[in-house]
């Protein structure tokens, strides 16, 4: 049972917070193209101050899914600085019934300028069993750098952390690409900068644990690391609608299955017109 603590970790702090958790073990990824360009030109139409996602986190090792944890964002709008931003939050919990086995209680912060979804800061805070972990990082943009409790470190005007990936990333305008195709962006993570994708897979009807939905689906690129193979074998899909939130999340792991389905929202910017029916 030991072996469960990494798994639920990531779940809670991975397949949410962007699903692209990386490690030291570095992989390459695609050329930057000009879908990137495109990336970076991305403006919010998708979420709201006030708005709230409340999640659940399944894991599987031999085809029974149990409650492993529970996870939520929260988006208000402040000041930064004297800037206006997205402060965006996601706490990740163990449920009680595992607690027994890992007790999680992790939480990530972005803070996005509101015009452009670049994050001016980043704050990791995590409590997993006896381990702890306080990191911040601040994006000098004038600069180019990311400024991090290790030192400074050089990034692309462009970049992402892993919680503002995920808003930023509901604001693609899927309709503008064929099946198949990969947006790039990159991603500071662990002091290192990742050249990251999604792959456009389409639109389809899936049913939840929540309700029937009819949703875009889409593969990012995962890196290797202790759980995950890496590669796209990571399925996300969103709601087809103009608030694009996340709905569904799968992933096999190198011991077991994950599975992350969106389980309450308030406050959203639209109504959730893809919501065909109630489970």
């Amino acid at each position: 049972m030991r072996n469960v603590k990494p798994i639920l970790v990531l779940a809670v702090c991975t397949l949410l917070f962007g699903g692209l958790h990386a490690t030291r073990e570095q992989q390459e990824g695609p050329p930057v193209n000009d879908k990137q360009d495109d990336f970076c030109s991305i403006r919010n139409t998708t979420f709201q101050s006030g708005e709230v996602l409340a999640y659940n986190v399944y894991y599987s090792i031999i085809g029974i899914y149990v409650n492993a944890a529970n996870a939520t964002f929260t988006v208000n709008q402040e000041r930064l600085n004297n800037r206006p931003v997205y402060h965006i939050t996601g706490v990740g919990k163990t449920t009680s019934s595992l607690e027994w086995v890992s007790k999680v209680n992790d939480r990530f912060e972005t803070f996005m300028d509101t015009g452009t979804l670049q994050p001016y800061k980043f704050v990791r805070n995590i409590q997993e069993d006896s381990y702890k972990k306080f990191e911040t990082v601040t994006f000098n943009r004038n600069a180019g750098t990311a400024i991090t409790n290790e030192g400074v470190y050089k990034v692309p005007g462009c970049v992402q952390d892993v919680v503002s990936a995920l808003y930023f990333a509901r604001n693609i305008n899927f309709d503008k690409y064929k099946e198949g195709d990969k947006i790039n962006f990159n991603m500071f993570l662990e002091n290192e900068v990742y050249n990251m994708y999604i792959r456009y897979l389409g639109k389809e009807n899936i049913k939840t644990r929540y309700g029937k939905f009819r949703a875009v689906k889409f593969k990012p690129l995962l890196i290797k690391g202790t759980v995950f193979e890496g590669g796209e074998k990571m399925t996300v899909w969103v709601s087809d609608d103009e608030n694009r939130i996340p709905l569904r999340v799968e992933s096999p792991l190198k011991v077991g299955t994950i599975k992350v389905d969106m389980m309450g929202y308030q406050n959203l910017r639209y109504p959730l017109s893809s919501l065909r029916s109630l489970r």
